[in-house]
């Protein structure tokens, strides 16, 4: 049976061309990628053993193994450490019901006491544990403030961004956004895979949402930790704003996620003019 690592594994082997990997192409081909023997001929590796690898046949491969696999895939920082994460998966385990996550007292403390910067606590599955007036304002004005206490009510980012119409519109470039949010949760899902909400919110998602469904499909990984998110505010307009994941040595599976603009410019101003409406 194909794992999460067998399907990775052809994922990123599709996504080679030939061409860019040096090898010469010999017959009809039928799909773009790399062949199996062609991958296992650039990693070092017999093919029978990269196919029993690549159809869950085969588990424990060495160190040296994913190494050469990363390097013949030419794989990014992210995705060589979710390939190695694949391949050390340990068995699942019986199912349990999700656990309502608790946000933490003492960054819940800190978001208030920032009032001036867009913050939000988020837990493993992205959902929202608490944010400051203004993370709610800049993000989720829409929203019941108080939602965030209510576990069976809480927002959670990735939900909103596919299948409401108020946050889809807030993202200049939502696509870009899109794929970064499921390559994020990719590379987190693969570090807990016992995790019975991760999963129900993958498969609700993909049911609900083609566009989801066929970014989770491209097996794409990204560890979101900085970046730049471009916004359109119903009430001051553009936003160019630098977003910073942090994590909470006390509470590991949560983050704060901030928002800032540099001084003096538009976003600066228009965060100034949210912030005081």
């Amino acid at each position: 049976m194909t794992t999460e690592l067998g399907r990775f594994l052809k994922a990123r082997r599709a996504a080679i061309t030939p061409e860019s990997a040096g090898v010469r192409s010999y017959g009809v081909r039928r799909v773009p990628g790399l062949r199996r023997e062609e991958l296992a001929r650039l990693a070092g590796v017999s093919a029978a053993y990269y196919t029993r690898l690549e159809q869950g046949q085969s588990a424990n491969a060495s160190d040296a193994v994913i190494d050469a696999l990363a390097r013949a895939l030419r794989l990014a920082d992210d995705e060589r450490a979710h390939l190695f994460t694949l391949a050390r998966a340990r068995p699942a385990g019986r199912a349990a019901p999700p656990v309502a996550e608790v946000a933490d007292p003492a960054a819940v403390r800190l978001l208030e006491s920032m009032p001036e910067v867009p913050a939000l606590l988020v837990g493993l599955r992205n959902d929202v544990l608490a944010w400051n007036r203004l993370g709610h304002r800049l993000l989720a004005g829409h929203l019941d403030f108080d939602s965030p206490g209510r576990p069976d009510d809480r927002p959670n980012l990735v939900r909103l961004l596919f299948l409401d119409a108020h946050t889809r519109d807030l993202h200049r470039d939502w696509r870009a956004e899109a794929a970064l949010a499921v390559a994020s949760l990719r590379y987190v899902a693969a570090g807990h895979p016992d995790d019975p909400g991760l999963a129900a919110l993958v498969g609700d998602l993909s049911v609900r949402s083609a566009e989801f469904a066929a970014l989770w499909a491209a097996h794409a990984v990204r560890l979101c930790a900085h970046g730049t998110k471009h916004l359109h505010h119903p009430e001051v307009g553009p936003l160019d704003l630098d977003f910073t994941l942090l994590h909470l040595p006390s509470a590991p599976t949560q983050r704060l996620l901030t928002h800032t603009a540099p001084a003096d410019s538009p976003s600066a101003a228009a965060l100034t003019l949210l912030t005081h409406r």
